[in-house]
């Protein structure tokens, strides 16, 4: 995945910017209007708030577009105990954890704490959203489907393993609860393992059901 990196830095701070990862889901722009101005450039200026201050709004960051480095002694990003997978309606998944992106032969592709995977078929930088399910019109409630695999009791410190299998699949391996769009809606899955669907075309979504697929590599 072609990515580049925008730094904006103080002697404090650093924040760095994917272009690519970033779907404006403007968590930061409501977070720290003054540091985070979309209508201003550089529209990052961290110099404006304390650093633990913008440390926390970039952790807000769903995609992982932007993370942050302290140079003043604070303390570093933290890896989130536990492994979530997040179904937004109409968008795509947003991972927390310790997220492990790979090809179907293993080579690494994305190690992250906050990763959104497309499930829309369309993003033009594999895996991750870059949007295109706006373009495409895809639409899907983000209601949890049918999955017949007994529940994982919870646990911490274990990494979730993610890989790209060829046919627009994502074989999630590790500890991880599964979301829905409205969680107050629908009891949230504990899974071990699942098979699920980055192409659009499953009608049981979020799993893959074999529909057939062009989506990814």
């Amino acid at each position: 995945m072609d990515d580049k990196l925008y730094e904006y830095a103080t002697d404090r701070i650093t924040v760095r910017w994917s272009k690519v990862r970033c779907i404006h889901a403007a968590d930061c722009i409501r977070g720290l209007p003054r540091v985070f101005d979309p209508g201003r450039r550089p529209w990052i200026e961290p110099a404006l708030a304390a650093p633990d201050a913008v440390a926390e709004v970039v952790c807000r960051c769903p995609t992982g577009a932007l993370h942050y480095e302290r140079h003043d002694g604070g303390p570093p990003e933290a890896v989130p105990p536990a492994n979530t997978v997040t179904l937004e309606r109409d968008g795509p998944l947003r991972l927390r954890g310790d997220v492990r992106v790979v090809e179907v032969d293993g080579a690494p592709v994305l190690a992250d704490t906050r990763v959104a995977l497309c499930r829309c078929g369309g993003t033009k930088h594999v895996p991750v959203c870059d949007g295109s399910h706006w373009e495409v019109g895809f639409e899907d409630e983000g209601r949890l489907g049918e999955h017949a695999a007994a529940p994982v009791p919870d646990a911490t410190g274990v990494p979730l393993r993610v890989t790209l299998m060829e046919g627009g699949s994502l074989v999630l391996d590790g500890p991880f609860t599964l979301v829905a769009a409205e969680p107050d809606e629908q009891e949230p899955m504990r899974l071990g393992e699942a098979w699920l669907c980055r192409c659009g075309r499953s009608r049981n979504k979020p799993f893959c059901d074999g529909s057939p697929s062009g989506a990814g590599r």
